[in-house]
């Protein structure tokens, strides 16, 4: 099949385009209102965009609270959503109103950041604490404002739980952190999961001289 985005002609049940562009790891965002109230919320377009620098990127659908801190306030926090936690990261996706501070709705604790404001979620391994650079709203097809916003953030702290160390490498994959796939679904990654692919090496001329293949 073959369907344009503009007409949202595929014919299905509801739209695939989140079911395609997977997984998608969940920005888990916390940050704190000019008046003191945290929030956090996930966001199902998020990724990590440079390492050197360290940035940052999710996309959210209209000013939620979580842009709306983030600009007045200039700094948020990125926590790790996984497997243990999925409950909890759903709960947090509920619809309230601003005042609600969703890390007590949720039942998780709030752990202090090193350089920024907004807490961590103390229960998730991984922790990005960000400076906000700047907001960018999508153009739609015509070139005029969609409503959909994304916001940048520089990484300058990061935390991660020492159990999952091992051999001066992070042990990813025990941490089972989940991501996001189309509709209501979810994925996980874990240990049996996991395969390692080496990139093929060339000679001066651009030839293919070593290229890893599967194990027969």
């Amino acid at each position: 099949m073959f369907y344009e985005p503009k007409l949202n002609n595929h014919g299905l049940k509801r739209d695939p385009w989140k079911a395609l562009v997977v997984p998608r790891p969940i920005g888990w965002i916390s940050s704190i209102s000019k008046d003191g109230v945290c929030n956090l919320a996930p966001y199902s377009f998020f990724n990590a965009m440079s390492s050197h620098p360290h940035y940052v990127l999710f996309g959210s659908g209209g000013k939620k609270d979580s842009v709306r801190n983030i600009e007045e306030t200039g700094e948020f926090v990125c926590s790790l959503a996984t497997w243990e936690l999925r409950y909890h990261m759903n709960t947090t996706s509920a619809d309230v109103p601003p005042g609600v501070d969703e890390f007590s709705l949720s039942g998780l604790t709030t752990a202090p950041s090193c350089l920024v404001r907004p807490p961590r979620v103390k229960e998730s391994p991984v922790a990005l604490e960000c400076k906000y650079w700047k907001t960018i709203e999508l153009p739609d097809e015509d070139g005029n404002g969609s409503g959909h916003f994304v916001v940048f953030g520089r990484v300058v702290g990061i935390y991660i739980d020492d159990r999952f160390i091992k051999d001066g490498l992070v042990d990813t994959t025990s941490m089972r952190p989940i991501a996001r796939l189309g509709y209501m679904d979810y994925s996980v990654v874990t240990p049996e999961t996991q395969f390692t692919i080496f990139r093929p090496k060339v000679d001066e001329e651009g030839n293919l001289i070593d290229v890893p293949k599967a194990a027969e």
